[in-house]
């Protein structure tokens, strides 16, 4: 994976040929077409369009109110910021536990109108027909175990799982075996512990189109994944607290608020534009 800008257009054929070659694969959530361009140029080939935009761009609490326009817009927007990386579109909360004719409309819109790669949804065994479906029509989708967010009015504060038997980690091994038979073309495991992942890694490594590895995405899930995803605006610092598997690496939030700092005592001070305004009459 070179941070050439010139780099060809990524592709769901190289993240498996990176899983072969026993290559971890880094992946950002990204909500807009200038971060977009930066994080591309930084290396990084392959983005999500999150429904946490619900929480990072509009201040809720949930990734709940993520309506699917808004999801669909911003996806657009990180294709065009980022014309050649892979982009999976997360399908927000009812886009697609409406009926399957409605869900593989929207789930078509993602691929069409807002140019993404794949899409996302949360998945227990029921959506066994469904993901056949959408794989069957030709969209690749992503099966998102573990915990699931989606669910928080059902589960509570914390939508985390916690894993405490033997009989739960076999059930997710299932499931994401059942996932990759119906279909899906990738899998992200949410705040499992690594006996979880180590052993979906297992169930699915010669399960895939040609018997080939099915990548496993984690979100905080250990290091057994091929490639692992944060949110960005974890990574830079600009929340107030950050996930245990996302310690920041930079610390933009503070440089954020020492700029507006600054700014505000040019403007106050008068010193803004007073010996240095660009423009002149006559000029």
């Amino acid at each position: 994976m070179s941070s050439d800008d010139d780099r060809k257009r990524v592709t769901l054929h190289d993240v498996r040929r990176w899983v072969a070659a026993g290559q971890r694969f880094p992946m950002l959530s990204c909500y807009d077409a200038t971060t977009a361009s930066w994080v591309w140029q930084g290396g990084i080939d392959f983005l999500l369009v999150g429904d946490t935009a619900a929480r990072f761009i509009l201040g809720h609490d949930s990734t709940l109110p993520a309506p699917v326009p808004f999801m669909m817009e911003l996806t657009a927007a990180v294709r065009r910021g980022a014309p050649n990386a892979l982009i999976m579109a997360d399908m927000p909360f009812g886009s697609y536990q409406c009926g399957q004719d409605d869900a593989m409309r929207h789930a078509a819109s993602f691929l069409t109108d807002g140019a993404a790669d794949m899409v996302k949804i949360e998945v227990d065994t029921s959506f066994e027909p469904l993901v056949r479906r959408m794989s069957s029509a030709g969209i690749p989708v992503v099966a998102h175990l573990g915990s699931r967010p989606q669910h928080k009015r059902l589960l509570g504060p914390s939508s985390r799982v916690i894993y405490r038997s033997d009989k739960q980690v076999a059930e997710t091994i299932e499931t994401s075996r059942c996932m990759v038979e119906s279909g899906a073309v990738m899998l992200l495991l949410e705040a499992v512990p690594d006996e979880v992942s180590a052993g979906v890694v297992d169930a699915v490594s010669a399960a895939g189109p040609g018997r080939t590895a099915v990548p496993v995405i984690g979100c905080g899930a250990g290091p057994s994944c091929h490639g692992h995803v944060v949110v960005l605006h974890d990574l830079l610092g600009l929340t107030d607290w950050q996930p245990p598997f996302a310690p920041p690496l930079a610390d933009l939030g503070a440089q954020i608020r020492q700029a507006a700092s600054d700014w505000g005592d040019q403007v106050r001070g008068g010193r803004y534009l007073r010996d240095d305004h660009p423009y002149k009459v006559g000029s």
